[in-house]
């Protein structure tokens, strides 16, 4: 019996998680394995990876054929034991906080935001001058008025 030590898919859908197994060659990618070897959760950051390595040293002493990626993930493994094992766990990122790029009708909608007010502030841009000149010119012959001579009506009543 050929073995093969290779992932298999766990998750829900577009939510992708990975198991490494042991299974016979021949088998589909989700059939039964002959056992469970590790787990590689790729959408956490950074990527989680957890093999037992013992059981997938055995595995090879018998003859079992990692796949390239289960020896990728082997290397990654290595790597991230020897960079640090006081490393933080990798979290689940929120779908929040996911950059997505904003659907078509959230960006007509925010379009339409920023034209409204821009349309709304041109006419009142230029209505504000209009009116800053008005008062001044109401104001200049208010302060006229107490100069200038009195009327007859005036001076009918100062006499």
């Amino acid at each position: 019996m050929a073995v093969r030590i290779r992932l298999t898919r766990v998750g829900a859908t577009k939510r992708p998680a990975y198991r490494v197994i042991a299974i016979d060659k021949r088998r589909s990618r989700d059939g039964r394995a002959l056992e469970i070897l590790g787990f590689y959760d790729p959408l956490t950051e950074p990527a989680t990876v957890q093999l037992n390595r013992a059981k997938i040293q055995d595995w090879i002493g018998k003859g079992a054929q990692p796949s390239e990626t289960v020896v990728k993930l082997m290397r990654q493994a290595e790597h991230d034991a020897t960079a640090g094992a006081s490393a933080e766990k990798p979290k689940r990122p929120s779908r929040a906080a996911a950059s997505k790029k904003p659907s078509k009708k959230a960006q007509s909608k925010k379009a339409a935001a920023e034209a409204e007010p821009a349309a709304e502030a041109g006419p009142a841009a230029e209505a504000a001058p209009a009116a800053e000149e008005a008062p001044a010119t109401e104001e200049a012959p208010e302060a006229a008025e107490p100069e200038a001579a009195p009327t007859d009506d005036e001076a009918k009543a100062e006499a």
